[in-house]
């Protein structure tokens, strides 16, 4: 297989080692907006040589590790190269924009591209951190531009196999939206506001697995998050709003001294987190 990665960040080199060491036989081309990235990812062999125009289109997949308005600016400026016979897919966190625009150019230039989202990731970024098992047993949430064409998404879990995905859910990009603002944008979110409390300084002999679990997700990358915010910012605002809302029903019973009340709350939570888990 040829495979042709674009962003040789912490994502992307991990596509790429993925290819190189959990399988024989592949061939992988590597793109970065830092030349010197590329030359570096080539000299420790996560590639094979650089992605140029000359041969992207003997790609057999592309795969697009980048922000969301650079994954589509590239897309745009090599919309004439790509294999006609591959598929292009990308890694954002947000499918609706990408998807819409991808889908777009690639209606418009006969080349299959397909929105896909890697669930997983460390809190660090850059190729340094990028390991071949990154995504091996983690989810890979796809959204294809049609649902009725099994033999492309078999077609997409055959040119990943090298990268052991544990599942692949199909969604609409809508619903991946929605359900991501939850699962992950929330969480970053939620974890970067609680630690701006000015008893965060002091937590050292205080603080021990609840701590570190809320917190864990604070670090990240502000320019990235920034993108994805705003462009599932509808998603966001609900559940920032829910969980306002969610808030000040617990503030207000302990403003209240309202004990039975805020027993119901606690109680409330504790069989939701057993409805969800299964229990």
């Amino acid at each position: 297989m040829i495979v042709g990665i674009v962003g040789l960040g912490l994502i992307g080199a991990s596509f790429a080692k993925a290819y190189k060491e959990n399988e024989e036989g592949h061939t992988v081309y590597g793109w970065n907006r830092t030349e010197t990235t590329a030359d570096m990812a080539k000299m420790q062999g996560i590639i094979d040589d650089k992605l140029t125009d000359e041969n992207l289109p003997s790609c057999d997949i592309v795969i697009i590790s980048l922000y969301p308005e650079a994954t589509i600016n590239w897309m745009e400026e090599h919309k004439d190269k790509f294999n006609k016979n591959g598929v292009v897919i990308d890694a954002c966190g947000t499918k609706r924009w990408v998807c819409r625009k991808g889908f777009r150019i690639a209606h418009e230039c006969g080349f299959e591209f397909v929105g896909c989202h890697p669930m997983a990731g460390t809190k660090f970024s850059g190729m340094s951190y990028a390991r071949a098992n990154m995504y091996e047993g983690a989810p890979m949430v796809v959204c294809p531009d049609r649902f009725d064409d099994m033999h492309l998404i078999d077609r997409i879990k055959e040119l990943l196999a090298p990268c052991r995905f544990g599942t692949f859910c199909l969604a609409h990009p809508d619903e991946h939206d929605r359900m991501i603002a939850f699962t992950s944008q929330m969480a970053h979110l939620v974890s970067n506001a609680y630690i701006k409390s000015p008893n965060a300084l002091n937590h050292k002999g205080f603080s021990a697995g609840s701590y570190k679990d809320m917190t864990r997700v604070a670090w990240l990358n502000p320019e990235m998050w920034t993108q994805l915010f705003l462009e599932n910012k509808d998603n966001l605002i609900f559940e920032i709003d829910y969980l306002i809302e969610e808030l000040k029903k617990y503030r207000d019973a302990m403003e209240r001294d309202d004990h039975e009340g805020l027993v119901k709350l606690l109680q409330e939570g504790k069989e939701r987190k057993e409805q969800v888990d299964g229990k």
